[in-house]
């Protein structure tokens, strides 16, 4: 397998590592609380757009890809903080598998 080769002039957007730690409520349920665990430099790829329904209401759901360099903890159900906006992963993947950089596709819901 032919490496990955990634100028990393390319991970120029800064975005902050969150993890969703539920809070229980008076009810039996519980609340996101979405807690920083750390920051890193990332390459921000919008995929596609599209309006799905849900619950009889129109949702716009927008994938990206997220590029970055491998850091250990990064998993599903966490997100990336990016301004206002939160990417939601839903995959983590070694594009080459030689540990150097982990690519993740997320969901941003508006």
């Amino acid at each position: 397998m032919v490496p990955l080769f990634l100028d990393a002039g390319l991970l120029r957007h800064r975005v902050t590592i969150e993890r969703n730690e539920v809070l229980p409520d008076a009810m039996g349920g519980g609340r996101a609380n979405w807690v920083e665990v750390g920051e890193t430099s990332v390459r921000l790829e919008p995929i596609r757009a599209e309006v799905e329904e849900r619950l009889e209401q129109r949702v716009g759901v927008a994938t990206h890809r997220v590029t970055l360099r491998a850091r250990a903890g990064l998993e599903r159900g966490m997100a990336f903080r990016f301004g206002a906006r939160r990417l939601l992963i839903r995959t983590v993947q070694d594009p080459d598998e030689t540990g150097r950089y982990l690519v993740c596709r997320c969901e941003e819901e508006a």
